[in-house]
């Protein structure tokens, strides 16, 4: 064997043994990853968090959202048309997740939580994604939020005074601990039945889940 073949063949071995290697370490990379268990439901819904309830639900769908995210705002319509298609066997909850750099989030959740202490929660839900443009970057936030408050008849001194007081952030901050402790970091983030559906997904595919994890009930 010459010496040119000697190099030849020392390069072809020394480059099978780099792809070898190279493929341990990356722990086979062709192979799918395998779908993460479920989290604990205990901190996914909690006894007050706020809940869209089916009688006979098969599946419980939780979003961690924030009412000033543009994907959440988007998301909206979607899960809405799912909770009508399904009202019988999904069960929506809501959970704060206010990002630090939307500045009016954390002002937009305690409205939302000053309307669920007077049972309009989802109402002013509603009212606040749908009307996320109008509010989102506005320096009068309080103001307009005051004005949905009006459009459902809520006892008016006692929102401003939690609106003003921020009573209901310890609430919101203790919604956000728990999304942390589950691994959220964007949103929206989704848990269909505990599994993880990280972001907004199109209305067919979001009701191909759902389906999937009705029938495996």
């Amino acid at each position: 064997m010459s010496n040119e073949t000697k190099i030849l063949a020392g390069i072809g071995i020394a480059t099978v043994l780099i792809v070898v290697v190279g493929a341990f370490f990356m722990g086979g990379s062709s192979t799918p990853d395998k779908p993460k268990p479920p989290v604990d439901q205990k901190l996914l819904v909690k006894g007050d968090s706020h809940k869209v309830e089916a009688k006979n639900a098969k599946v419980t769908l939780v979003e961690f959202g924030d009412f000033q995210c543009p994907a959440c705002g988007a998301s909206h319509p979607i899960v809405k048309q799912l909770l009508e298609e399904y009202k019988d066997d999904v069960t929506f909850v809501f959970r704060n997740y206010p990002l630090p750099m939307h500045k009016n989030a954390m002002k937009a959740a305690n409205a939302a939580e000053a309307a669920g202490a007077q049972k309009k929660f989802f109402e002013m839900h509603d009212l606040l994604f749908e009307n996320q443009s109008e509010w989102s970057e506005s320096n009068k936030a309080d103001g307009l939020f005051e004005k949905y408050a009006s459009e459902l008849d809520l006892d008016m001194d006692k929102f401003k005074e939690d609106l003003k007081s921020k009573k209901y952030e310890g609430k919101i901050k203790a919604d956000q601990a728990d999304g942390n402790a589950v691994g959220v970091n964007s949103t929206p983030t989704f848990y269909i039945n505990g599994e993880l559906q990280a972001g907004g997904l199109p209305y067919e595919q979001f009701k191909a889940k759902i389906e999937k994890a009705i029938n495996s009930n």
